[in-house]
């Protein structure tokens, strides 16, 4: 779970380093293809049938809503400061939650109904609606964090069936295409400064995404969640060290409240 956190955070830098002089649709494209080339590079260890799947529609739609949670991100993270973007998506699982009790048919608890009200609570503390400071970037973010939460319940659903890198495998196939086509009209060729940049996203995508899933594996999701956390102050860290954004109480307390009633729930289900 180290890994990960670590990986989101290089993840974000190497987004906001590469916006400098590239369209996002570029970024989305050159991560993919890194991702893809992973996944490859990992097949003679695991074969080809661990990319056996009968739910290629299913990988399809989950591809399409994670590319544009991935937008939306990356587009919050040209627009704010890092600190409130990772605050905002930390709303997440409180968008599995109504997506699980709407298409999985899972029952709201009480501390479901405490994760909702914290969550939607939280927000409001981060966004500030009808102050001075409310930035419409925060919407889009709120927009990104909706459909992660979708990526996740289409996740869960393959995960039932399909190897982990048979995920990240048809996910990259489908939405590699797919951004070239978008970003070819645009594109900016990358120089060589760039290419530790798209390392970086690329690997940080995929090492992100095993890592949370052998963590969630290896241990319980009581422990694994406060650890994912950490992600916060360090992205606060780093945006104060390398881009002189100020750091906002305002935003380190609606992402403490969101957290609280996402512990609170889990807490719940473990007992």
């Amino acid at each position: 779970m180290s890994a990960a956190v670590l990986s989101f955070a290089l993840m974000a830098v190497s987004v906001r380093e590469l916006l400098r002089h590239m369209d996002i649709l570029e970024i989305l494209s050159l991560r993919t293809l890194v991702t893809l080339a992973i996944a490859c590079a990992a097949l003679p260890r695991s074969g080809v049938a661990a990319l056996r799947t009968r739910r290629l529609a299913v990988h399809a739609s989950r591809a399409l809503v994670h590319l544009g949670g991935q937008f939306c991100w990356m587009y919050a993270i040209g627009a704010l400061t890092l600190a409130t973007v990772f605050a905002i998506e930390f709303t997440m699982p409180v968008w599995v939650a109504l997506f699980a009790l709407g298409f999985l048919g899972e029952r709201l608890n009480r501390g479901r109904i405490v994760m909702l009200v914290l969550g939607l609570a939280g927000v409001a503390i981060i966004l500030r609606p009808g102050l001075g400071a409310f930035q419409p970037a925060a919407l889009v973010m709120l927009l990104g964090s909706m459909l992660y939460g979708g990526n996740m319940i289409f996740t869960k659903r393959l995960s039932a069936t399909d190897s982990a890198l048979a995920v990240a495998f048809w996910m990259s196939l489908v939405q590699a295409p797919l951004t070239l086509a978008l970003a070819s009209p645009g594109w900016i060729a990358p120089v060589a400064a760039d290419l530790p940049w798209i390392l970086a996203i690329g690997a940080g995508s995929f090492i992100a995404h095993y890592s949370m899933t052998r963590a969630m594996k290896l241990a319980d999701a009581m422990v694994v969640t406060p650890i994912d956390f950490l992600r916060l102050p360090l992205i606060a860290v780093v945006g104060a060290a390398f881009y002189a954004e100020p750091f906002d109480p305002r935003v380190i307390a609606g992402a403490v409240v969101i957290f609280a009633g996402t512990y609170y729930s889990l807490s719940r289900e473990q007992r």
